[in-house]
């Protein structure tokens, strides 16, 4: 059977065209004003397949997802030159921290440098601190401690950035940033990502705990740190309490145990 998520209709492809997501945040929806399936950062570079009534349809490049974004919302492609490694960021309408800000900019968003100063990025969306910024080929290597920069931030089906995060957009923010190709939904994570271990494995930072549609970073021995409705936010949990909590709750027992990074 194939994924809808990955795989379109063949009738529905008119074109292929390399372009990018030129706003801050946008909906990527599984048709044209509906049903937000997920959401694509500034920079992302996707494949544009087709339009209809002033949406696009196409395909995320870091995941495969395909949906629909507003056509407004893309630009033609270039080469990202630097990431926002910070929580979040402003594009200023000068560089000068005290000018009007133009934009915010979530942490993961890939920009095109313009020119540099000793202080700013000037970009087309407008001038970022270089203090929250770092070269795209600059990788972290703790995925936990990039989950933890959403720590308080609200929960959103779908959601991808600091404004909104699903428990799978927290696991793929972590994992693009240190290098790690990731799928966008927890079912796919949990095929794809890391090695299987067995009932009972002692729990190690970075590994992942896989419910039936949810999925946690673990971040120590005895705490998750994910995603949650419970919450309604990022949060910390005792990894006991989140097996009871979620059992509790009618959605059943931990699916998979599994260890993204070798020891």
């Amino acid at each position: 059977m194939t994924d809808a998520r990955l795989t379109l209709d063949p009738a529905l492809i008119t074109k292929e065209k390399a372009m990018q997501i030129a706003v801050p945040l946008t909906d990527l929806c599984r048709t044209p004003g509906g049903a937000r399936d997920r959401q694509l950062l500034c920079g992302d570079a996707v494949t544009v397949l087709g339009q209809q009534d002033g949406w696009s349809l196409l395909r995320a490049s870091k995941d495969g997802y395909c949906g629909y974004v507003q056509s407004a919302a893309l630009s033609e492609a270039q080469d990202p030159t630097h990431h926002v490694t910070a929580r979040s960021t402003h594009a200023y309408t000068a560089p000068d921290m005290k000018s009007p800000e133009r934009h915010s900019l979530s942490f993961g968003s890939r920009i095109t440098a313009l020119s540099e100063s000793a202080t700013f990025v000037e970009t087309a969306l407008g001038h970022i601190p270089r203090q929250h910024l770092h070269r795209v080929h600059n990788i972290a290597t703790d995925p936990v401690a990039i989950a933890e920069l959403f720590l308080g931030t609200p929960y959103l089906w779908g959601g991808n950035s600091v404004w909104g995060i699903d428990c799978s957009g927290l696991v793929q923010a972590a994992c693009l940033a240190c290098g790690l190709p990731c799928p966008g939904d927890s079912d796919q994570q949990e095929d794809q990502l890391g090695a299987h271990l067995p009932p009972g494995s002692d729990y190690a930072r970075n590994d992942l705990l896989f419910w039936k549609g949810h999925v946690a970073w673990v971040l120590t021995a005895d705490t998750l740190l994910h995603a949650n409705a419970g919450h309604m936010a990022v949060a910390r949990e005792s990894i006991d309490a989140a097996i009871s909590r979620i059992a509790a709750q009618g959605d059943g027992p931990v699916t998979a145990h599994k260890r993204l990074m070798a020891e």
